[in-house]
């Protein structure tokens, strides 16, 4: 196979990885209508369907990449896509409430093992010169997806809820098939002659999944638990304490999950921190504008996903095909803060134009489309900046601190819809829509302003300087390389990225 073809076809590959785990985020949703009828349920407790899946996404993802740069990212993200499958399979059988619920968890493991892996086998694949432009479109795959959820899933409910999980298997299988050709086995090497593996530290991703898990546990909970109350407070409290010993552990640990060190470089912090604020609110758009639709302007949920549609089409053409040619001119710092401006421009403008009368054309769509050029520059250039500061060392684990800021961000997003939407009659009016779109117009001047941290003109990563882990830490690995070649000892900035 011709050395272009094949990195299109792990383009694909992994792309399709990230998709399938990020539409079962959004999917679900629109068949809890039908869930509730079928297993005779409270919301609160069906809830748990998708509170499952959010919980571990959210929280496995850093240990996952940890243990797939030391042990093989392929074979993880194989393993990942094998569950995954399986559990939807499970899913979509489930005789029993309780039985889908497990099986939603199972599927949730197996897609946090998919997004780090897959963004790290991409990096190593894809030469420097080229690799923006392959993160700008893997990280439009998850916006598509997030865009798409509540069509697709409103149009497979229309045969049965079960379809929603059943679409996942074809997809897992051929991309698995595909994957068997196209990539190859890679991990952190160390010296040779640098001793005997150590182990990830597994006390340390015991508190880590723990403690993010009960971070996302008090924020999905805090309405129905009240957002002052002693669960809510003690759950959230409990699960920083656990991040907090976390975090200690790291710096004790000879092979911690985390290298804290990855911090000290301000492009991978800065661009970390801009993606949370990023995914707030862009968790808050897609949860406030779909109750507008549906509650609000009561439109039938079929055609108030595909009003979604233009916005992720717009997203997925500016990602894929202007992103990496505009970060190549402007350089991170412009291109991200630029997009995140752009979003919040669209939400003043919700907040100024839209009514309680249906008028999707022109108070909707025109700030949609503008909403979603602004999603297409700033994903794939936070996804880039974060990519191009990594070592080669730590590509899952670097990977999947953008997984988890993304999923801790949406879930914060979603929380404060929630909590904004709050009214005594139980009936949310105008107002409470405004105030979601004030949130979220702040949140994201607040990206901007994380954005323009990010160096004027990334430079290249030195293993040495970012990451010097124990020679003992991985084993050698003779086998492992690209197809392009060996990995390098540093990673130049990729052409798609520098600042003009």
């Amino acid at each position: 196979m011709r050395a272009d073809a094949r990195l299109r076809w792990v383009l694909l590959v992994t792309s399709a990885a990230t998709f399938v785990a990020s539409l079962d985020l959004f999917v679900v949703n629109v068949a809890f209508g039908d869930l509730a009828r079928e297993f005779h349920t409270e919301p609160a407790t069906l809830s748990w369907v998708l509170n499952g899946y959010t919980i571990v996404l959210a929280a496995l993802p850093i240990p996952f990449g940890r243990f797939a740069d030391a042990y093989g990212r392929l074979r993880w993200f194989v393993g990942g896509m094998v569950l995954f499958a399986v559990a939807s399979v499970l899913c979509a059988a489930a005789p029993s409430l309780d039985w889908l619920i497990a099986a939603r968890v199972a599927q949730g493991i197996g897609a946090a093992a998919l997004l780090p892996t897959s963004l790290g086998l991409l990096l190593g694949e894809f030469p420097p010169a080229r690799r923006a432009a392959a993160v700008a479109t893997w990280a439009a795959t998850g916006s598509v997806a997030a865009a798409f959820g509540t069509p697709v899933g409103a149009l497979l409910t229309r045969a049965s809820w079960r379809w929603i999980f059943l679409i996942n298997v074809p997809i897992v299988i051929v991309t698995l098939l595909i994957a068997r050709r196209v990539l190859t086995e890679s991990r952190a090497e160390a010296p040779a002659g640098s001793g005997a593996v150590v182990r990830p530290d597994l006390f340390g991703t015991a508190l880590l999944t723990a403690g993010i898990a009960l971070v996302t546990l008090g924020l999905v909970e805090a309405e129905s638990w009240g957002w002052t109350g002693a669960r809510t407070l003690g759950t959230l409290l409990g699960g920083l304490a656990l991040v907090a010993a976390f975090l200690w552990q790291c710096t004790r640990h000879r092979a911690p999950v985390l290298e804290l060190d990855l911090f000290r470089d301000r492009q991978f912090s800065a661009a970390t921190g801009a993606t949370v604020l990023l995914f707030t609110g862009f968790g808050a758009l897609l949860l406030g504008n779909v109750l507008l639709l549906t509650d609000l302007w009561r439109q039938d949920v079929l055609a108030a996903g595909l009003e979604f549609a233009p916005a992720g089409i717009v997203s997925a053409i500016v990602a894929m095909f202007a992103a990496a040619r505009l970060a190549a001119r402007f350089g991170y710092r412009v291109l991200g803060a630029t997009g995140c401006l752009t979003i919040a421009a669209s939400l003043l403008a919700y907040r100024i134009g839209i009514g309680t009368t249906p008028d999707f054309p022109r108070e909707v769509l025109p700030f949609e489309i503008t909403c979603g050029a602004g999603i297409g520059l700033v994903i794939p250039t936070l996804a880039a900046a974060i990519s191009a500061s990594l070592p080669a060392t730590r590509r899952a684990t670097g990977s999947a601190v953008f997984a988890m800021a993304r999923q801790l961000g949406t879930v914060l997003g979603v929380g404060a819809t929630v909590a904004l939407m709050a009214s005594p009659s139980g009936v949310p009016d105008l107002a409470h829509y405004q105030r979601v779109w004030v949130f979220i117009a702040v949140v994201e001047v607040a990206a901007a302003l994380a954005c323009l941290l990010l160096p004027a003109r990334p430079t290249p990563v030195s293993l040495g300087t970012l990451v010097s882990p124990p020679a003992s830490v991985v084993a050698p690995v003779t086998d492992t390389a690209p197809a392009g070649g060996p990995v390098p000892d540093s990673l130049p900035v990729p052409a798609g990225t520098a600042s003009g």
